[in-house]
């Protein structure tokens, strides 16, 4: 696929499942990934399907607050296409009823943030 091709339709992901997260959280979702780093030359969308996972220390991420978690949209391949920082362990709890009750699936894998 061409980059500007993978582009714009990682785009039109990462602001679908924004719109949804922003739901979520309050309005406090915030764009990460619309490309994905496959390590070739060959330019790739985020995929399409949505699971959600939170991230802490204890997942070798070093956080820049220490409100404790980082929530993630991300896809099969745990590349995130958009988090909301800032979590404490109380929303936690809120935030993942909601994903269950709207039956967005757990990532269990090792998720990609960005930069």
């Amino acid at each position: 696929m061409q980059y500007f091709q993978a582009l714009k339709l990682g785009q039109s992901r990462v602001a679908e499942a924004r719109e949804y997260l922003n739901k979520v959280a309050d309005g406090r979702a915030m764009p990460a990934l619309a490309l994905t780093d496959n390590k070739t030359d060959v330019w790739e969308p985020v995929g399409e399907e949505s699971l959600y996972a939170f991230v802490d220390e204890s997942s070798g991420f070093v956080l820049t607050d220490d409100s404790g978690y980082i929530l993630a949209l991300v896809d099969k391949n745990g590349s995130s296409k958009t988090l909301v920082q800032g979590v404490t362990g109380g929303q936690r709890k809120v935030m993942e009823r909601q994903l269950v009750a709207d039956g967005i699936p757990k990532f269990e894998g090792k998720v990609i943030l960005p930069v």
